[in-house]
């Protein structure tokens, strides 16, 4: 996106990644939840099985988790633009191939680019929406026509685009849930399927990409069988008893004081915490401001003031996580506690008030409390900035023109609902009526994608490279558009500008600045409830299982299906 890549024209394997680990054997993970379709790409991708992504379908060029945003070729042999990137022309290798021995073509790119645009997700639609033409001069080429568009992301978004077989997929009922068999042109093939339940990925003896330097030491289990459990307990209890090989732990509790079991003591599993690199992107308790109760922004700081991260954290998590403070925590592009630059101020400068002063100046953070669960200043700041808002507080509720202040927060699992629990009693507190909703997952989805939630627990990955997501999580076109990622419905002309700053952006400086001048706006907004993160990834995993030394500088150190580890002899 910015400068050289690091790797060099003849490098022979990615940094993290171990050549020389053995192939062979299966791999039993397992995920929470159900599934009915086999098609991550379309709107109803909320219920799709996991692990297709990279194992089935494959990109035309593919990320390195080791630089901010690098890409190098994968069915794409080359990529030519200019300074401007106003055109981007692929040259595909001649070698790709998709799982049934079918070649892939500029015509199934093509196809592919024009199925998505029409009737992907929200995000892939609005950024191939802006694409001028496209062009495919042989077989092999593929040209994009981007004038204008003062994007100098979207070649790279078109590298990431997957390429879907032009023969094998119909695009009348691409739209539908479909558990069909995929064909794509990756490692592995789906070989069994019971809807809702498994999935079994088989490796591919005849994967065209397996030498590619870009491939070479992964992929390396012959099988990766994906079982789906209801709940959180019935999976842990599957990997204690050796039912599963991995887990990916995300209960506190469980990981300071539930690991002591017999295959623990006896080494046949063990775990492990893994820093987890770049940006750590921020979770919280969004506000759907598409409900007028959420319209005043003195509405939204103040239900936030209330939530008691300090006992929360000692008493149901063991004090392990720490507050996010930005949408970008822990790395450069963060801007709490640093003062905006002259740089910064003249990107906010057409937009006078949409940066609070104490965000400005980089003082802000979020509210801390004393700790002891009973502290009394956060909730009386709360009470003195909804009376500014016009609420009143009679007989123990907090009401304006007669209407009470009340809202529903739904909630997926037991562990979000505990965590809601805890903060609607909060809010009782000082009169605010918040009542807890729990709803299966194919419910939580249908309301999500819809935006039917007043307040939910929203999440949003940060990477060292934000760009194009940005306008479908807070962009004011998304905040209309279904099941897209745009959860509080924002629509900010200062938002929308700060998202084309960084995407115009052509030095690391300048892009560092639009950022941090965009994580200010979005702090001021406060269209969530920060929670807290773990600068940790912790895993849990069958003592037969192996991974490299060396892990990824910029993104998680472990994929949901393990690309770079292997079973040992």
């Amino acid at each position: 996106m910015h400068g050289d890549p690091a790797l060099t024209a003849n490098f022979d394997h990615l940094p993290y990644a171990n050549p020389a680990a053995p192939k062979g054997g299966r791999l039993k993970l397992a995920f929470q939840g159900t599934f009915d379709s086999l098609n991550p790409f379309n709107l109803k991708a909320g219920s799709t099985a996991q692990g297709l992504n990279g194992n089935i379908f494959e990109t035309l060029m593919a990320r390195s988790s080791d630089e901010p945003f690098s890409l190098y070729g994968l069915i794409a042999q080359s990529i030519e633009t200019d300074a401007e990137r106003s055109y981007a022309t692929f040259r595909l290798d001649p070698r790709a191939r998709f799982s049934d021995g079918t070649q892939v073509t500029s015509d199934d790119v093509a196809f592919t680019f024009d199925l998505l645009k029409r009737k992907g997700r929200p995000q892939q639609r609005a950024a191939f929406s802006q694409v001028h033409g496209v062009e495919t001069p042989d077989a092999l080429t593929i040209r994009y026509d981007l004038q204008g568009l003062g994007d100098r992301e979207m070649p790279l978004i078109l590298a990431l685009m997957p390429v879907l077989p032009r023969h094998a997929v119909d695009p009348a009922g691409f739209e539908d849930t479909s558990l069909a068999i995929p064909i794509g042109s990756g490692p592995y093939r789906v070989t069994e399927v019971k809807p809702g339940e498994r999935l079994l990925l088989s490796r591919n003896p005849d994967y065209w990409a397996k030498d590619l330097p870009i491939r070479r030491g992964l992929f390396n289990f012959d099988e990766i069988e994906i079982n789906y459990y209801r709940d959180a307990n019935s999976q842990f209890e599957a990997f204690r008893a050796g039912l599963i090989d991995f887990r990916d732990e995300t209960n506190p509790q469980r990981w300071t004081s539930g690991y002591d079991f017999p295959a623990m003591r006896d080494h046949r599993v063990y775990r492990d915490a893994l820093p987890i690199g770049g940006p750590k992107g921020i979770e919280g308790f969004v506000f759907n401001l598409r409900h007028p109760v959420f319209d005043d922004v003195r509405v939204r700081e103040a239900l936030g003031l209330v939530f008691d991260f300090e006992w929360i954290n000692a008493n149901l998590y063991d004090g392990v996580y720490t507050r996010s403070k930005s949408y970008f925590d822990a790395s450069e592009l963060a801007s709490t506690g640093r003062p905006a630059s002259p740089a910064e101020r003249a990107l906010l400068a057409p937009f006078p008030g949409a940066v609070r002063e104490d965000i400005l100046d980089g003082t802000w953070q979020p509210a801390k409390s004393d700790g002891s669960g009973h502290d009394r200043t956060l909730p009386k700041r709360a009470l003195a900035e909804l009376a500014e808002a016009g609420f009143t507080l009679q007989d123990g509720r907090l009401t304006k023109d007669g209407v009470p202040l009340a809202f529903e927060i739904m909630v997926k699992d037991r562990n979000q609902e505990r965590l809601a629990l805890n903060y609607a009693d909060s809010l009782r507190r000082i009169g605010v009526d918040a009542r807890v909703k729990l709803v299966d997952e194919v419910q939580y989805q249908r309301r999500r994608q819809k935006f039917e939630f007043d307040v939910m627990i929203g999440s949003w990955i940060a990477s060292a490279s934000p760009g194009n997501e940005q306008r479908s999580r807070w962009g004011s076109a998304s905040a209309d558009q279904e099941a897209s990622f745009n959860l509080a419905g924002v629509k900010s002309p200062a938002v929308d500008a700060m998202i084309t700053a960084l995407l115009a952006a052509t030095t690391h400086e300048d892009f560092v600045t639009a950022v941090r001048a965009y994580d200010r706006v979005l702090l001021s907004g406060f269209y969530i409830v920060p929670l807290f993160y773990s600068s940790d990834q912790w895993i849990a995993a069958s003592a037969s299982l192996a991974r490299p030394k060396q892990l990824p500088h910029d993104g998680p150190p472990v994929s949901s299906t393990l690309d770079t580890w292997w079973r040992t002899p």
